[in-house]
């Protein structure tokens, strides 16, 4: 099998499953047990991977929140937000996204319509990028919190984060970013303006099952706790920690700060290179959303008159998707390249290539013989 998906997960790199499995076996206490030895040992390793985690961000430790994933964090960034506003009597309802949003973004804002809350979805340019400004003319009601995703999950495209966090800023609203595909690929610093920011380990080559909240400390972002429980995390987030996994992302976060530049490197210049031996190979290929604003690993995809499915079919050992794996239940046509204004047909016929760290020149040249064979079969 070549795995060339890396925007839906990544493999676990070999040094975070070794610094993880001790604490599956002889470090087994729990991390919130701290009246016993053990229970302190495993409080430390939480402590360190929280170090290591925020400074992959520019954070404060003591500004990171640790929960299942970027879903999670998500939620309790946008709807923690909201039931804060609405608990201390702030009058501001209107909630803004954008129309290529993870699927969990999107319905999260889209829930608060129920608690009396203005959501706003603003359209995005046809390379999927956000206006500024549709971004101000929203913001002209009195908006409490704005949500834009760093690097898009479908096409790899990067939005101007800095930028439309100074926006924010001076309309006062607080601003989130699901910075989920941006960790490890691009710098990410909280320090342009950000007050909430969801990350997660297994799209940097750690575990599934745990990531991260980004909640400003000063000055304050108030977000309110959507479960009950324990109160750990700050009483963000109750429940037991998972040490394992804890410990997992604090070591992939530190590899992906050491290792970001020459990774990007070279995984760059493997998309590169897959992308002439297709474009060479196929008469009207094309690329969904900006060429140069893109993280090195992404190649979007749009081949002529045939379909995605026919040619993942004719590829059974390659691979890739036709879209977000949030939403690989349901086989339709992309939501994102639609907001991005291709039609039914052309994104139908549009795969989402995903290079990483454990990606070899070998599979490049295999994936893209695949693909053309494949391609040729079906025009005969």
């Amino acid at each position: 099998m070549i795995f060339l998906d890396n925007q839906s997960t990544t493999p676990c790199d070999p040094r975070v499953l070794a610094a993880m499995m001790a604490w599956f076996t002889e470090d087994f206490g729990n991390p919130h047990s701290s009246e016993h030895a053990m229970g302190r040992v495993a409080e430390a390793a939480v402590e360190h991977a929280r170090g290591e985690v925020a400074a992959a961000i520019g954070a404060d430790p003591r500004e990171i929140v640790f929960t299942s994933g970027a879903t999670e964090s998500n939620n309790i960034a946008i709807k923690g937000a909201a039931r804060h506003a609405r608990r201390v009597g702030d009058p501001r309802r209107r909630v803004i996204t954008v129309a290529t949003e993870h699927k969990c973004v999107l319905e999260s804002v889209a829930d608060l319509a129920e608690d009396g809350f203005d959501p706003v979805v603003l359209p995005v340019r046809r390379d999927g990028t956000l206006d500024p400004e549709r971004l101000e003319e929203a913001l002209e009601s009195p908006t409490l919190l704005v949500s834009v995703m760093a690097v898009n999950n479908e096409t790899g495209v990067i939005q101007d984060i800095a930028g439309i966090a100074a926006l924010v800023k001076r309309h006062g609203a607080l601003f989130h970013t699901d910075a989920a595909q941006a960790l490890g690929k691009i710098p990410v610093d909280v320090g342009v303006g950000i007050d909430l920011m969801s990350v997660t380990a297994h799209k940097i080559y750690g575990p599934k099952g745990v990531g991260a909240l980004y909640v400003r400390r000063r000055p304050r972002a108030r977000v309110a706790a959507l479960f009950s429980g324990g109160n750990q995390e700050r009483g963000l987030r109750s429940g037991t920690l998972a040490t394992p996994l804890v410990v997992g992302f604090g070591v992939a976060c530190a590899i992906a700060v050491a290792e970001r530049a020459a990774d990007a490197a070279r995984i760059g210049a493997l998309r590169d290179r897959l992308f002439g031996l297709l474009d060479r190979g196929i008469a009207g290929l094309a690329v969904n959303g900006a060429t140069a604003g893109r993280i090195a690993g992404n190649l979007a995809l749009r081949f002529p008159e045939r379909g995605a499915q026919a040619l993942m079919a004719a590829c059974p050992s390659l691979c890739v998707s036709t879209g977000s794996a949030c939403s690989s239940a349901v086989v339709e046509p992309s939501y994102v390249l639609r907001a991005m204004g291709l039609s039914d047909a052309e994104a139908s016929r549009s795969l989402r290539i995903g290079i990483g760290r454990f990606t070899s020149a070998t599979e490049i040249e295999a994936a893209a013989h695949a693909l053309v064979a494949a391609h040729a079969l079906q025009q005969a």
